[in-house]
C-alpha cells in the first residue's frame, strides 16, 4: 500500500478554489517534487496534507501505518521566524514535541535523537548558537535537523533552497538527496525545474494541466516547456 494516496482533490481557502483534480500517489522512497507556477496551490497542498487546511473535497489516505504526527515538515521561513531567539539545540529538540502529546519534557531518546540529527546536518558546532545569528544555509540545516526528529518515514519541504546561495543550495540538494537514499520518503515543493529533473523519482505539476508521473514521463510529455529556467510559466 501506498505511503499517501490522493484522490480528486479540490483545495482552496477563504472560499477560493486554487487546485482541483489532484490524483498521485507516493511510496515509501519515492522524491516527488511539485512544480508550478506561483499561486497554483503547492503550498496549499502541502498544508493539506498535513491537516493544517481541510480540503474542499476529495480525500487524501495514508498507508503504512503512516500518521500526520510523523511527518516532518520543512515549510517556507519568513522574516520574523528568522529571528527567532532560540538555541539551535532548542529548535531542534522541539521537533520532538508531536510524540509527547503535553507533557513538558523530552525523553532521553528524543534528546539522543536530536543530538543525532544535528550530527546528521554536520551543525554539531553550532548547537549553542542562537538561531538569529545564523546564515540562511545553517538555519535550513537546523530546520532540516529539527524536521528529522518528527520522521523517520516522510519529509514534507516547502522551498527549502529558497534565497540560498548557489553553492548552499547545491549542499542542501545533496543533503535531502542523501536522506531520500537512506530511505526516507520526500515530497518537496520547487520552482527550479533542472533541480526536480535531476534528484525527483516522481513530478506533481500543478496548474491548467495536472501532471503527475516519473521524470521520465514528464519529459515525454512536454509538460516543463511551459516554464523557463526560472521555474515561472513561459509566455
Amino acid at each position: 500500500m501506498a505511503l499517501l494516496t490522493v484522490k480528486n482533490l479540490k483545495l482552496g481557502y477563504e472560499g477560493k478554489t486554487v487546485a482541483e483534480g489532484l490524483n498521485f500517489t507516493v511510496n515509501s522512497g519515492d522524491y516527488l517534487c511539485i512544480v508550478g507556477v506561483n499561486g497554483s496551490g503547492k503550498t496549499t497542498l502541502m498544508k493539506t496534507i498535513l491537516h493544517l487546511n481541510p480540503p474542499i473535497s476529495g480525500k487524501i489516505e495514508t498507508g503504512e501505518g503512516l500518521k500526520s504526527s510523523e511527518i516532518g515538515y520543512l515549510p517556507q521561513q519568513t522574516e520574523i521566524q528568522r529571528d527567532f531567539p532560540a538555541s539551535v539545540w532548542e529548535i531542534v529538540l522541539s521537533g520532538n514535541l508531536g510524540h509527547g502529546g503535553l507533557r513538558p519534557f523530552y525523553t532521553k531518546e528524543e534528546k539522543a535523537a536530536a543530538k543525532r540529527n544535528i550530527e546528521k546536518m554536520g551543525i554539531t558546532d553550532l548547537t549553542k548558537r542562537c538561531y538569529r545569528e545564523l546564515s540562511g544555509g545553517q538555519q535550513q540545516r537546523v530546520l532540516l535537523a529539527r524536521a528529522l526528529c518528527a520522521t523517520s518515514k516522510m519529509l514534507l519541504l516547502d522551498e527549502p533552497v529558497s534565497g540560498l546561495d548557489p553553492t548552499v543550495t547545491a549542499e542542501m540538494y545533496d543533503l535531502i538527496y542523501g536522506l531520500n537514499k537512506e530511505g526516507i520518503t520526500v515530497i518537496m515543493i520547487s520552482h527550479d525545474i533542472k533541480a526536480a529533473l535531476k534528484y525527483a523519482t516522481h513530478i506533481l505539476q500543478i496548474g491548467k494541466d495536472n501532471f503527475f508521473g516519473t521524470k521520465e514521463e514528464y519529459l515525454k510529455s512536454g509538460a516543463a516547456e511551459q516554464f523557463n529556467e526560472k521555474g515561472e510559466e513561459s509566455v
